[in-house]
């Protein structure tokens, strides 16, 4: 008897929160069923198989969200609106305290967007990206392509054949694994919620990652992926199991509920199409966009973020153009994003991208189509509530702030230490840019195209950032080619940050993962 209390102390207590979906549908036509009468057939028939396989988990089934009145207060993904994110998250909350990991079943429609939204709801950034309040647990959103259950004369049966049972049990399983940040699991793959696209309504392989491996798989046993996973809180006054930053996360979680309605964001894709007389249906549609008083308009380009200005000649001559111009001067956030699935944002090598960023648009990099429209909705609605101004909200949305996009202004002694020759990283507030040339070696280049600093003018090699905060510029042989000594104070994971000071000036500083200046490198 001893042994077993022992077990139920130390065994790990995942929350279960049923949002609704096809994984807890039944009937014809399929329809959600209530988060109570799942509980119920989950803990009589899936409890026993579980309880076999996973010995060392406790499973509490939350009955507590619910998204209307009416009915069984469940939602079919479909007409999942934005408010709704904030609802799932501030379940997450409510129960955090009390759990060790979460799996939230939801439906394949719109999984997508609650992975790209989730993250920025349980997770608290200075406008820097530096994180003050982190998540710390597993949070894991899963579904399936088939219902759980089956609803005969008899009662609820287990639907053979579907794939449901084996994504709940395979979050679970990842769940074990403690990775602290919101995850997707499906088919045999736990992704990034951020980086996850779905790409199929009929096989089970219903979602996949381009940009980032999946952090862990599932088959006999499980095991880490290719992908590394977010680091979490860098201290442990940042993490959300201190109460203070739960009521942070709480705080601002309250202020986006309250205004995110106020802050439509609408998607725009790229198209040829020109009306009778000349007009183009792209400049009528962004104009209407601005006069319905949207806050952000997500375009989803050709290839590398190419969209069309309007005009074959002159592009700032474009209607198009001229529109997207009118929006950004209207205050409204335009984030070029692009259509192709594998694609991403980045240098405009083309002169039909090139004039986008002059119209003012930000570049979405290689966000997905879902993370590029939940970041600028919920972004924009908690500009007040941190008092951004325009410009450092459009800063904020190009920086990484909870895995959803690759660094592209600092290095990060945890996940991304080094600039290998042939990369380069860019001010979010600015033109400026760090480039390791293959060939000449690295140089901070400001606007007009100026050698502002180097570590080595001349030399190939590669820069190098270690967690106490030393930097060092190794030549291809690793010899020494320079090195600055670690500050005195021991870091918590140096960061690198290439940003603009209060001058208008690009500087290179090291700070650690708490966000405490150490020192500038360069200026």
């Amino acid at each position: 008897m001893r042994q077993e209390a022992v077990a139920r102390e130390t065994a790990m207590k995942i929350c279960i929160l049923n949002t609704g979906g096809t994984i807890s549908s039944v009937g014809s036509p399929l329809a959600p069923m209530s988060a109570a009468r799942f509980s119920e057939a989950a803990k009589a028939i899936l409890t026993p198989m579980i309880a076999a396989s996973l010995p060392d988990m406790e499973l509490h089934f939350d009955s507590s969200l619910r998204f209307s009145d009416h009915g069984t207060g469940a939602l079919d993904s479909t007409n999942l609106q934005p408010r709704d994110w904030c609802r799932i998250a501030d379940a997450v909350l409510n129960a955090y305290a009390d759990h060790d990991g979460f799996v939230i079943l939801h439906g394949t429609d719109t999984m997508d967007f609650t992975g790209a939204a989730l993250p920025l709801l349980l997770n608290v950034t200075d406008d820097l990206g530096f994180g003050r309040a982190v998540l710390s647990k597993p949070v894991i959103l899963t579904g399936a392509q088939l219902p759980m259950f089956r609803d005969t004369p008899e009662g609820l049966v287990l639907n053979a054949g579907s794939d449901a049972f084996t994504n709940f049990c395979g979050a679970l399983a990842c769940a074990r694994l403690r990775i602290p940040e919101l995850a997707l699991f499906f088919d045999g793959k736990l992704l990034r919620g951020n980086r996850a696209i779905k790409v199929s309504a009929t096989r089970f392989a219903a979602f996949e990652s381009p940009h980032l491996p999946p952090l862990a798989e599932a088959g006999i046993g499980t095991w880490p992926g290719h992908a590394s996973a977010l680091p979490g809180p860098a201290a442990p006054h940042l993490s959300l199991d201190d109460p203070e930053a739960r009521q942070m996360v709480r705080d601002r979680l309250s202020a986006i509920d309250t205004a995110i309605d106020a802050h439509p964001v609408i998607e725009i894709n790229a198209f040829p199409a020109r009306f009778g007389g000349g007009s183009l249906p792209l400049a009528r549609m962004i104009e209407d966009a601005v006069a319905a008083g949207v806050r952000g308009i997500v375009l989803q380009s050709y290839g590398e973020g190419n969209f069309p200005s309007g005009d074959t000649g002159d592009a700032s001559q474009g209607a198009i153009c001229k529109a997207l111009k009118a929006a950004t001067q209207a205050g409204v956030i335009v984030v070029d994003g692009t259509r192709v699935i594998g694609g991403q944002v980045g240098e405009f090598h083309y002169a039909a991208g090139a004039w986008i960023s002059e119209a003012g648009a930000v570049s979405a990099g290689d966000m997905t189509p879902m993370a590029a429209f939940a970041k600028t909705m919920i972004l924009s609605a908690a500009a007040e509530y941190h008092g951004w101004s325009a410009a450092t909200l459009r800063a904020v949305i190009r920086r990484n702030l909870a895995g959803e996009c690759s660094f592209a202004d600092r290095l990060d002694s945890r996940l991304n230490p080094v600039l290998n020759p042939g990369q380069s990283l860019s001010a979010a507030d600015g033109a400026a840019r760090l480039v390791n040339d293959p060939d000449h070696g690295a140089a901070l280049i400001g606007v007009e195209g100026k050698a502002l600093w180097s570590p080595a003018s001349g030399h190939p090699g590669r820069l190098m950032l270690y967690p106490d905060g030393r930097l060092s510029y190794l030549a291809p042989d690793g010899a020494v080619l320079w090195q600055r000594a670690a500050p005195e104070k021991p870091l918590t994971g140096a960061c690198l940050l290439l940003r603009y000071d209060r001058q208008g000036q690009p500087v290179l500083e090291l700070r650690d993962a708490c966000a405490t200046l150490t020192a500038s490198i360069a200026r």
